[in-house]
Parts: C-alpha cells; sequence; structure tokens
C-alpha cells in the first residue's frame, strides 16, 4: 500500500538563545499533490550543516526560515512521480526539499545527479562538503606548494576535505579542532601534518610551534576567537577563505569580535574573502572530475557521519553545532 503520510519536522518558533529540541515539531501531513511542470519527490538522506541554524537568524544566501514552517534544508531525493518533461519516476534529485518525507518541488530548483554507491557521498565529498572545500580552499585560498594551511573545524565534513586537498597541493597542514581523539584522527588517518586541540590550548601559542614559518593560508570556518588566534601568525600577503562562523551562530552574541582585524590586515596587507558555493556553478564539472578521481586514488578519505530517522534531524543538528561529528553528517529517512 503507498504511503499517505508525510512526516515533516516544523520550526515552531526562532531561537534566542542556544537551539534546543523543543523548538521543533515533528508533524504528520498530507503526501502533497503536483502541477505540471513540478516533480514529487521522497527524501532519501537529508543534508546536516552549521548553515541550518544561520538560515533561522534571518535571510543570508536564501531567506530565512519562519516559524511554523518546514525546517529548510537539502537533501538527496528519489521521483516518485513527476509532471516534468525533465524529470522521471526514479530519478535521484539533489534539493532543498526541507526537512520531510516527500515535497513537491518545481523543476527548476531540482538538479538531477547520477546513482553512486555509497549514495551518501553525493552529499559529502561529491556534494556541498566537497565541493565546498575545493572551491574555497584553491579559488580563494590560492596555495602553493610549500605554504602553510591552517583549517579550523578540520574534522567536519568541509574541513576534513581541505586539509586533504592542501596535503596534495603539498602544503604544511594544521588542523584545528576540538578534543584529543579528533586531533589524533586528523594527523594519524587524515595526514594533517599537525592538529590543534582548540578547547585545551591557545591556538595563538600553538601555531607558534606547529607552524613555525607563520600561516599563508588560513580556511576559517568557525571565526571568533580561533580567527583572532590564526590572524595574529599569519605571514605577509597571506590569504584567508571565509566559509562559516559557528561560534557565532547559535547561542547569545559574543562579547567582542576578533581583536587585531584592522589593524593586521592593514599592516601584513592581508587578503580576507568570504564565499558561497554557489559562486563557483560554472567550474563544479571540473572540480567534481578531481575529486572523483583523488577518492578513487587513495588520496582524498571520506569521512561521513550517519544517522537514522527524521525525527533525529533536530537532535542531530544540534549536535553538530557542539561539533560531536566527524565527517559529514546527514538524516538517513
Amino acid at each position: 500500500m503507498a504511503a499517505t503520510i508525510n512526516k515533516q519536522i516544523l520550526l515552531l518558533e526562532t531561537p534566542k538563545g542556544k537551539l534546543e529540541e523543543s523548538h521543533f515539531r515533528l508533524n504528520e501531513g498530507a503526501i502533497p499533490a503536483i502541477e505540471e511542470g513540478q516533480i514529487l519527490v521522497r527524501t532519501k538522506l537529508i543534508s546536516l550543516d552549521a548553515a541550518n541554524r544561520a538560515w533561522m537568524q534571518g535571510a543570508t544566501y536564501r531567506s530565512a526560515v519562519e516559524a511554523g514552517t518546514v525546517m529548510a534544508g537539502g537533501s538527496i531525493s528519489e521521483v516518485v512521480e513527476s509532471k516534468s518533461k525533465g524529470f522521471a519516476k526514479g530519478d535521484l534529485v539533489f534539493a532543498d526539499t526541507g526537512w520531510q518525507e516527500y515535497a513537491a518541488l518545481p523543476e527548476k530548483v531540482a538538479t538531477k545527479v547520477a546513482p553512486m554507491e555509497p549514495l551518501s557521498h553525493l552529499l559529502s565529498v561529491y556534494g556541498i562538503a566537497g565541493l565546498t572545500a575545493y572551491h574555497g580552499l584553491l579559488d580563494v585560498g590560492k596555495p602553493k606548494a610549500g605554504n602553510t594551511v591552517v583549517v579550523s573545524a578540520a574534522a567536519g565534513a568541509v574541513g576534513s576535505i581541505v586539509g586533504q586537498i592542501a596535503k596534495l597541493k603539498g602544503c604544511h597542514v594544521v588542523g584545528i579542532a576540538g578534543g584529543a581523539d579528533k586531533c589524533k584522527l586528523l594527523v594519524d588517518e587524515l595526514g594533517f601534518d599537525e592538529a590543534i586541540d582548540y578547547k585545551a590550548e591557545s591556538v595563538n601559542k600553538a601555531l607558534r610551534t606547529k607552524a613555525p614559518k607563520g600561516v599563508d593560508v588560513y580556511f576559517d570556518n568557525v571565526g571568533g576567537d580561533v580567527l583572532e588566534g590564526v590572524l595574529f601568525n599569519m605571514n605577509d600577503y597571506g590569504r584567508i577563505a571565509c566559509c562559516g562562523a559557528v561560534s557565532q551562530y547559535d547561542g547569545a552574541a559574543p562579547a567582542h569580535g576578533p581583536r587585531g582585524i584592522p589593524g593586521l590586515i592593514v599592516v601584513k596587507r592581508l587578503t580576507m574573502q568570504g564565499f558561497i558555493l554557489y559562486d563557483f556553478d560554472d567550474q563544479r564539472e571540473a572540480a567534481l572530475t578531481d575529486l572523483q578521481a583523488w577518492v578513487k586514488d587513495g588520496k582524498i578519505k571520506v569521512r561521513e557521519d550517519i544517522m537514522d530517522g527524521i525525527e533525529n534531524t533536530p537532535k542531530a543538528l544540534i549536535g553538530l553545532l557542539a561539533g560531536t561529528n566527524v565527517g559529514k553528517r546527514m538524516i538517513r529517512v
């Protein structure tokens, strides 16, 4: 018998402080009907990203998530019904379906993807995480062989791939992560040269010994005090790729921003550039060709953190914001 219920996770209210499970509610609604030019998809894997939390705070590169609506989020989904010439039943797509089992989508917002095993790689190394790491490091950070590259949230979905690409390009790589276990993984499994546990030591002081020649490229996923610590160790003409600021997303506003930014940027002639993945849409296929070759050759190891059940999506996001994941976190619906 075909399913008739659509399980959804609604954002009940816009969080004022720390995100909690009580901010969400599991809802059971009807499976939507589709119109001409639309497709009905069934979600298979939901992507969890720190940006999910930022979307609750206001408009970014997308509109804000409003209270009382389905929580936004990207997914890999399967077409179960189509009234579009571009899609057929059984096609796999990537789209912002939100946190729900079924979604009716205009054909223009869905991107067809090729089936593969494991399917989860379409959200990790060949999805937003891998492409963000690739373009943010190579096109914004512009590392050169022999450079020192530092990456924060280095055991996360993006950071773990950034560090491995930097090693492929002949760089000395230092990862910043929370906890001894994550730091050990960075060096022993992913091939980083050094790791800094920001929970146990000062990033500023640790970089003096673990990056003795200074920092040429910093890939910033967290902002805040970690960014400040790296800034004081940047070399002249260093490049900072600003990917995210997860330390600022959840909870009260920080008492102060990173100190030293105006003076250090001027004196050291630093380049500090923000970016989003959609800036590089025209280079997507070339990036995927490189990533696929590196994974096939064993030069990039893929870490994924998969949890089961749409009802666990809020808990999974809260854990991600607290740093409990290693690699790309996603929900198997």
